[in-house]
């Protein structure tokens, strides 16, 4: 399994930006894939979602202004000399910086296929990092305990679905 990179996550966060900003009005209300979420809670979770990391990595916390600052705190921390290889603890524990940069890379990038589907909207994420998001999930996933766990179990998907609803499905989204 390939290795994230920062750069995966500016790109990964710019494309959720797009999904975000695609967002009508009268659709901020509508559900999601994430049954427990509408479209504004969503976005909202993606955007502590970044805070919290950036808070996590950096020491500094503050509540973001919207997602763009919250994407420019997140890589501005993931940026910082040495945090890639120091132990840093996040939600799930205490995980290398590696480890943190897949998780957010995976997060944000599923959250927005969640917004895409929310809206009617397309999600465009290159396959190789959702390969390699999903190559990490499935690896990871076994030793996440139930009760820490924030997916729902794994749905069924056909191994010739596209590569961006197999990881859907990995993380518990129905599909189809």
């Amino acid at each position: 399994m390939s290795e994230p990179t920062v750069d995966q996550l500016a790109d990964v966060a710019e494309r959720t930006g797009r999904l975000i900003s695609g967002i009508a009005p009268e659709q901020w209300g509508d559900p999601t894939p994430c049954a427990e979420w509408d479209v504004r809670a969503l976005v909202d979770h993606v955007v502590g979602g970044n805070a919290l990391f950036a808070a996590s990595l950096s020491g500094r916390a503050g509540k973001p202004d919207g997602y763009a600052d919250s994407v420019e705190r997140v890589l501005a921390a993931f940026r910082a000399p040495g945090v890639l290889d120091r132990i840093v603890e996040v939600p799930f524990g205490r995980v290398p910086g590696t480890v943190a940069l897949h998780l957010r890379i995976t997060d944000v990038m599923v959250h927005g296929w969640d917004i895409a589907r929310a809206t009617g909207q397309h999600a465009d994420f290159p396959d190789q990092v959702v390969e390699q998001s999903l190559a990490f999930s499935l690896a990871a996933l076994p030793a996440v305990r139930s009760d820490r766990s924030p997916f729902a179990p794994p749905q069924p998907i056909d191994d010739d679905a596209p590569v961006l609803d197999r990881l859907a499905a990995c993380l518990g989204r129905k599909v189809g």
